[in-house]
């Protein structure tokens, strides 16, 4: 059985790759990746290293060619993009005759008013309409999205937040990569749905949690939208940026990430890193 991940340079994907080879012979994986380059260590470790760029489905015939289980990694861009890039890659998996698929989403995807949910909505419904066994892995929000904010306030800011009381399901994305191995190195996964979320907690718990790290009080700051995007800018947020974490502010605000789901757990076999650990090891990364 070969297995396939695609995005295996990438931050996930890395990660996803390396829990991979703790379990499974480096023989049967195989990476997607568009800069293969960047790959030649795994290669060197015995993984099969393959060029595939979701904007040429061809290199993708190639890429896919003879693989069993796939994990395609959602790509970044705008949304237009990654549902060209997404379905390009779902059409490829066909062509392949690929006989599981499993694909990083997004929390609540088929639900979602979150700005991000359309290529999520639209890969779930391309995989879907293949009739091949799949699993959705819907992750919520990576602490890792958190460090600039961790990184101010080690710097002596405040907490800053427009979300107000919404909560979020943040994990490491360590752990999204165990799951995600998991799913594509197991079995019993055919035709599911994993809400891969954390315990939900509102900014104020995530930033008391910080500060007992800290071993500091921790202001939290609530503000609206346009006092927030004015803030983001004059520490430095470039332009283009500003929008998009004010639509993930408003996201969480309306409960978009408040998902209770123990999945986690069941993919894992273990609890999740309890947060204040979990923040303790980005404050260690950023120090």
């Amino acid at each position: 059985m070969k297995m396939l991940v695609t995005g295996a340079t990438g931050k996930l994907g890395r990660k996803v790759v390396e829990t991979l080879l703790k379990s499974v012979p480096a023989s049967q994986l195989a990476v997607s990746v568009r800069n293969p380059e960047k790959a030649e260590d795994l290669r060197a470790r015995g993984v099969d290293v393959r060029q595939g760029d979701f904007d040429r489905p061809e290199s993708l015939d190639a890429a896919f060619a003879g693989i069993d289980r796939i994990l395609i990694i959602s790509a970044d861009g705008d949304n237009e993009t990654r549902i060209r890039q997404h379905t390009n890659a779902v059409e490829a998996a066909v062509r392949a005759k690929v006989s599981f698929i499993a694909y990083t989403s997004l929390a609540n995807a088929s639900e979602s008013q979150l700005f991000l949910a359309p290529p999520h909505q639209a890969a779930e419904k391309a995989i879907l309409k293949t009739g091949i066994p799949y699993s959705f892995l819907r992750n919520n929000w990576y602490l890792e999205n958190e460090i600039a904010s961790i990184q101010g306030v080690l710097a002596g800011a405040p907490w800053v937040t427009s979300a107000g009381g919404g909560k979020v399901g943040w994990a490491l994305q360590q752990e999204y990569a165990e799951a995600a191995a998991a799913v594509l190195a197991g079995n019993g996964h055919e035709n599911t749905i994993y809400e891969l979320s954390g315990k939900p907690l509102s900014q104020e718990e995530l930033v008391s949690a910080l500060g007992k790290v800290l071993g500091r009080e921790v202001p939290v700051q609530h503000v609206d939208d346009a006092t927030y995007a004015d803030i983001m800018k004059n520490a430095g947020v470039p332009d283009f940026l500003i929008p998009m974490l004010v639509e993930i502010q408003q996201g969480i605000r309306s409960g978009a990430l408040e998902i209770e789901s123990n999945d986690f757990e069941k993919l894992l076999g273990r609890p999740l890193t309890p947060i204040d650990q979990a923040l303790s090891q980005l404050v260690k990364g950023i120090s």
